[in-house]
């Protein structure tokens, strides 16, 4: 069973456009906070990171919405992994945006990797982050994800 990892966001006047609903970009970046709170949940603070080298880079964000999120109602966010490649290099997330904690609004489905900050090049995470993924967040409907040969 899946362990989602989740969090309370609450809304601002500046999260909101003229027509008194959120602003579509709120949603992925509270998907986006979410996941980089995960990371220093276990221990991958971005001095942890800066350190050894890496860094997480996003190839594709999807996000389908569903209800309206008006001024005054608070998001939930979670975040679990749904796909990931043997050695880790690449990872697929979804998260659900949930008002009032029980009204879903949206989905977002992210797929990344992480990056050698310094060679600027794609590379595998250290092995302990890549089981933690696969120990406590992967989803019930997880996935392996196949690299095609080039």
């Amino acid at each position: 069973m899946s362990t989602k990892f989740s969090k309370l966001f609450e809304t601002r006047w500046s999260d909101f456009d003229a027509n008194h609903h959120m602003r579509h970009t709120v949603y992925n970046d509270c998907a986006a906070q979410l996941r980089l709170d995960l990371l220093v949940q276990n221990g991958f603070d971005m001095k942890t990171l800066s350190k050894i080298g890496l860094g997480p880079v996003l190839l594709r964000e999807e996000t389908r919405f569903l209800k309206e999120v008006n001024i005054g109602e608070n998001l939930t966010v979670d975040v679990e992994i749904i796909g990931l490649t043997k050695n880790g290099d690449r990872w697929n997330m979804l998260h659900h945006v949930y008002k009032n904690n029980d009204t879903l609004a949206a989905i977002i489905i992210v797929e990344g990797t992480w990056i050698d900050t310094k060679l600027r090049k794609i590379t595998t995470p250290p092995k302990e982050l890549n089981d933690k993924f696969l120990d406590e967040y992967r989803s019930d409907s997880f996935e392996w994800i196949e690299r095609k040969s080039k």
